[in-house]
């Protein structure tokens, strides 16, 4: 069946953009879901929300770039559910600057976020995915990760290191029924795109650039994220689909 009927998911960056429509995914597909951001008054205000349409979801403030924080994941997983099915790494952030204009500490906060942080709660939450022995791990990724697309260096640099990072694990860890995939979209309607989207000549580049002449919407990319986590992909590990519109193959 197309559904994660009974399983159990943790979304990271759950609030907002790509994470929030996947939370709404996989809440409509069966899923019970934990879902973390850094802001609380968000957190609460989606769980509310979620609740009161009578989903199994639950909201945990989170920086999952902080240990401590980790932890706290860590320690509601055990003690609520002592095992998990569906791990999305969708927290990021980025820094746009020219490679000789960030500061140390703002590219090693790029890099922390959207690459040691995935791997680091990967890790810490192994025991609980093993114990699924149907557990699917996806990262979310992005074209930037293939290509220049104008976003940053330290971005670019972390996205790729993840998509390695879904390789080297898919192949680690497939002794332990886990399954690890990657997500790549091209620019999305998410808050994080939301400054730069809205300057037209930057759009309009964006447009031309991609044959299906849009950007993504957040539903569309959590619907590739629920399909990664469905048993219906069960034989899929260590790959990485780009959604981009066609972006990629568009040589002119």
């Amino acid at each position: 069946m197309w559904n994660v009927n009974g399983k159990t998911a943790l979304v990271t960056g759950g609030t907002k953009g790509i994470g929030k429509a996947t939370v709404l995914e996989f809440l409509d597909l069966g899923a019970e879901v934990l879902f973390t951001a850094r802001n609380e008054n968000e957190v609460k205000d989606l769980e509310e929300h979620l609740r009161s349409e009578s989903f199994a979801a639950t909201g945990l403030v989170a920086d999952v770039s902080v240990k401590e924080d980790r932890e706290k994941i860590y320690k509601w997983i055990e003690n609520k559910w002592n095992n998990l099915d569906i791990l999305v790494h969708n927290a990021g952030i980025n820094i746009r600057k020219k490679a000789l204009d960030y500061t140390e500490e703002e590219y090693q906060k790029v890099l922390n976020i959207n690459l040691i942080s995935p791997f680091e709660l990967s890790r810490m939450l192994h025991s609980f995915l093993e114990r699924s022995s149907t557990a699917s791990i996806i990262n979310v990724s992005s074209v930037a990760a293939l290509q220049d697309v104008g976003t940053g260096t330290p971005y670019a640099m972390a996205k790729a290191g993840l998509l390695q990072q879904t390789r080297s694990l898919a192949c680690e860890w497939a002794k332990d029924g886990i399954r690890v995939n990657a997500v790549s979209p091209w620019f999305t309607e998410t808050p994080l795109t939301k400054s730069f989207l809205s300057q037209q000549d930057k759009m309009k580049s964006i447009k031309e650039r991609t044959p299906l002449r849009r950007i993504a919407k957040a539903k569309e990319i959590a619907a590739i994220i629920a399909f990664l986590a469905m048993e219906k992909s069960s034989y899929i590990t260590g790959q990485n689909i780009v959604a981009d519109g066609g972006m990629t193959i568009n040589a002119i």
